[in-house]
This record gives structure tokens, C-alpha cells and sequence, in this order.
């Protein structure tokens, strides 16, 4: 049990915390859809209700990844993340088909005018205020994953260009709580609207386009969290390390690099080419700094390392000035 909950302590925060804000979001916005019968507010309370479950199962995820390897489980537990989000989509797959579904019944057959018009537009302000708190939270998480940490209020425009180097749960969390912040500002203009021009049937409009944007989610985390699931390479990571290895004057080439994912932590296969010449020992200290120097880099927490002897034949054939080199914090000494 104690460690568990050691284990929790290191689960991904945003996510906890976006699991906590829906919950409550789900709960209050389940109580307003069930004093004024408003259909978009049934569509941000399944939105809340099924990010909450997501995010928590996430979260449980995240922290279940950073077990330690055992000798039945050499490789550690890293892609345990990738299956949890594989299992958590699928309950938000089900409470996105039953938005669209209700959004498309109110569509065809609109309801006289909603009730409460105050508790609902109370109630999507509120999540709207939230919803920006947390997906800002993230924000900066994935800037700071990223080694970007000044932004400020600018956070979450900046984070855009970075999202591809946040970890698997960081970005899940971005991905759904911007959709969640969009969904709260289309209710709240559809109910506005409605009030004022009689045409209710807009409101379950914007109840199909917020399930509709509820599957992009889906469609996303299982491609990504599939791919993780599989073992996928890391292509940035995997130029990098191979230039790193290649400014060593001991190695002449690179007879085979793999660096793949492992859920947030990547794991790195190398068979580098080498002078036959040199002494066993000697070789032996190379091996102990590069298997260093590739450890110090971002998320790498495990390293396979062997020599063979030069081919004459040139492998690699990646090279710095024509390649993209990670940011400060990954090149790292």
C-alpha cells in the first residue's frame, strides 16, 4: 500500500486536477440540466462527467507507469499509461455518442423554451473560468516539459508549438480541457441566443457539435496512446542521440540506433562501430561516458550499449547542421 500511494505522488498533476474540476463541473451541471431541461447544458455535463473519468484513469496511469522494472517486467511499466488511455477513451467514445444522439433529438423536435436561463448561464460561466484555469495549468506543463518556462498568460497559444514534445498525459489533459473550455463558450452563446431569437433548435446544434469535437478527442489519444501501446520511435530524440554519439572521436559510425517510447521515458538500443585496435578496457571506459552522456538526456532512462568494429561503411546518416536539435533543456550536459 505504501507504495501505491508513493507511486500517486508521482502522477501527472494536471490531470488529477482536471479530473477534479470536471467532477465538480459534472455535478453542478447535471443539477442545472435538471432544473431547466436544457439540452446543451446535458451535453457540458456528459462533456465534464466523461473528461473526469478520463483524466482520472489518466492520472492512475501516469503514476502505475513509473513502477520500477522487476525481473518478470524487465522493461519497466512504462506503456502502462498508453493502455489506460486506450481503456479510458472508450468511455468517453460512449458519452460522446449519447450527446450527439440527444443533440440530434432536440434538433428535430426543439423543446418550447428552457427554464432557468440564469442557472445555466451561471453555471457554463463558472466552467468556462475553471476549464481556463486547468487548461492553462497545462499549458505551462507542457512548456515546461518542453524546457519553455517563461510564458505567463501567453501559455496557452505558446504551448501549441511544443504539444508534440509533451508527455502522453499532459497532453491528453490540453487536448480535452481546450475542447472543454470551447464547449462552455458554445453553450453559453447557444442558450443566449436562443432566449433572444426563439430558435431553440440551436441549442442541440451545439449539443452535436460539442460530441462531435468530444470524438476528435477520442480519435487523437487512441491513434497517439496506440502507437505508444505498440512501441513507437521517438524520430527527434533518435537524431539527437545519434549526433551526440557521432561527435565522440572513439566511434566511427552507427551500426543500428533504436530510441523508443516507453509511455513519458524512452529507452535507447546502440551498437556503435569502433577502432578493433583499442584495448577491451579502454573501450570499456567509452562505453561508461556515453552511456552517461545519453542517460543525462530528457526522459531517458535506460540505455543498451555495444561496439563492433568499423565496416567501412558510413550508417549514419544523419548530421547536425541538416537536423533539428531538441531545445536547451534536452542538450543538456
Amino acid at each position: 500500500m505504501g507504495e501505491f500511494i508513493k507511486l500517486l505522488k508521482g502522477g501527472n498533476k494536471p490531470s488529477l486536477i482536471a479530473a477534479l474540476v470536471n467532477l465538480f463541473l459534472g455535478i453542478i451541471k447535471g443539477v442545472a440540466y435538471f432544473f431547466t431541461g436544457n439540452v446543451a447544458m446535458f451535453a457540458e455535463m456528459m462533456h465534464s462527467l466523461g473528461d473526469a473519468a478520463n483524466q482520472f484513469f489518466v492520472f492512475i496511469g501516469s503514476a502505475l507507469s513509473k513502477k520500477a522494472p522487476t525481473p518478470r517486467f524487465p522493461n519497466g511499466f512504462g506503456r502502462v499509461v498508453n493502455l489506460v488511455c486506450l481503456g479510458a477513451v472508450l468511455i468517453v467514445a460512449i458519452l460522446s455518442y449519447e450527446t450527439v444522439k440527444e443533440g440530434w433529438h432536440h434538433f428535430r423536435h426543439p423543446a418550447e423554451e428552457s427554464g432557468g436561463i440564469l442557472i445555466a448561464l451561471g453555471v457554463l460561466l463558472i466552467g468556462f473560468i475553471l476549464e481556463s484555469f486547468v487548461l492553462h495549468k497545462a499549458a505551462k506543463e507542457v512548456l515546461h516539459e518542453a524546457g519553455k518556462e517563461k510564458a505567463g498568460i501567453m501559455a496557452i497559444p505558446k504551448s501549441v508549438a511544443y504539444l508534440n514534445r509533451a508527455k502522453p498525459a499532459t497532453k491528453l489533459v490540453w487536448m480535452e480541457d481546450l475542447v472543454a473550455t470551447s464547449g462552455n463558450l458554445l453553450a453559453f452563446l447557444a442558450i443566449v441566443i436562443a432566449y433572444f431569437t426563439g430558435f431553440n433548435a440551436l441549442e442541440g446544434l451545439v449539443s452535436m457539435l460539442i460530441g462531435i469535437m468530444m470524438f476528435y478527442v477520442v480519435g487523437r489519444v487512441f491513434l497517439d496512446n496506440a502507437r505508444g501501446a505498440i512501441g513507437e520511435t521517438d524520430e527527434e530524440m533518435h537524431v539527437h542521440i545519434g549526433n551526440l554519439v557521432m561527435e565522440d572521436p572513439h566511434v566511427t559510425d552507427i551500426r543500428s540506433l533504436e530510441v523508443v517510447k516507453e509511455g513519458e521515458f524512452l529507452h535507447v538500443e546502440l551498437v556503435a562501430e569502433t577502432d578493433p585496435n583499442q584495448s577491451l578496457a579502454y573501450l570499456d571506459d567509452v562505453r561508461d561516458h556515453l552511456i552517461e552522456l545519453i542517460m543525462s538526456q530528457k526522459n531517458v532512462t535506460k540505455v543498451t550499449l555495444s561496439f563492433d568494429e568499423e565496416d567501412g561503411k558510413t550508417a549514419w546518416k544523419h548530421h547536425l547542421k541538416d537536423t533539428k536539435i531538441l531545445d536547451d533543456e534536452v542538450n543538456k550536459p
